[in-house]
């Protein structure tokens, strides 16, 4: 299968398939998001598995960067926000979960297995983010909060803010039981089209969550041009065959990466 749209294009180099975002490539932002290739694997699995160096050095050769320059967080499904003001290594970004930075000589990474990566770029200001957000951290608005930190630190306008979604376990595939659908509920019962995002399937008595949907329409409400947000529209769990997927591959599940770079 190949991957292509009118928002992502599929490569492969170095042994490595990844797709990338066309709107960052137009702009000379370096980005990718890793494809099963290869049992090439990013971050051992895990709470704080350490980092496959092999892996990340493959894909930055791929895309140009240097392997050397990730700055990699110890995702812990949280809500947390770390300026990055220089080269930090993995085990100093503890229970953090997005990073943003404005140094040329950095690159940006995160991982998944069906939770949602964003990659954002702010134009005018010249500001990467990388966020992490399954349904914990979509629960706890961590977009919104990146997108808070990208304003209180570099000065941002939401208007300039280009925000890519990577692959991600969609409304299709999100089962869920109900006490995590009550959990959304109660939070997000003010949208108006939240029926739309959380529908019950009455014959498993289950519940399937849109977090994408709910994600937009807060970054749409935070000021985030409708015209600024770039979906590849790739479900991970519909297409376990070629994107990492927990929920499919468990228990032998792996990560995949997404890396951006100014």
């Amino acid at each position: 299968m190949i991957f292509e749209n009118e928002n992502i294009i599929q490569k492969e180099k170095n042994g490595i398939k990844y797709i990338q975002f066309k709107p960052l490539l137009e702009l000379g932002v370096k980005n990718a998001y890793s494809l099963k290739s290869n049992n090439i694997i990013f971050r051992k699995t895990g709470y704080g598995g350490e980092i496959v160096e092999e892996g990340y050095k493959k894909i930055c050769d791929a895309i140009g960067i240097d392997s050397n320059n990730i700055v990699l967080p110890q995702q812990h499904h949280t809500d947390k926000i770390k300026v990055i003001d220089k080269k930090y290594k993995y085990n100093e970004l503890e229970n953090i979960d997005g990073v943003i930075t404005n140094l040329q000589d950095i690159a940006l990474a995160t991982t998944n297995a069906d939770c949602i990566l964003y990659l954002l770029f702010d134009k005018n200001k010249k500001v990467i983010g990388n966020i992490h957000s399954g349904w914990k951290g979509s629960y706890q608005e961590i977009i919104l909060k990146c997108i808070n930190s990208m304003i209180l630190n570099y000065n941002c306008r939401p208007e300039d803010i280009i925000v890519c979604i990577c692959p991600s376990i969609r409304k299709c595939c999100f089962e869920v039981d109900s006490d995590v659908r009550d959990l959304f509920y109660e939070k997000f019962s003010y949208l108006k089209n939240i029926n739309e995002f959380i529908v019950k399937d009455e014959e498993k008595n289950k519940f399937f969550i849109d977090t994408v949907g709910i994600n937009n329409v807060l970054l749409k409400e935070k000021g985030i041009l409708e015209k600024n947000i770039f979906d590849c529209n790739i479900c991970s769990y519909c297409n376990k065959d070629i994107i990492q997927s927990y929920r499919a591959d468990k228990p032998n599940w792996e990560l995949a990466t997404a890396i951006i770079s100014l």
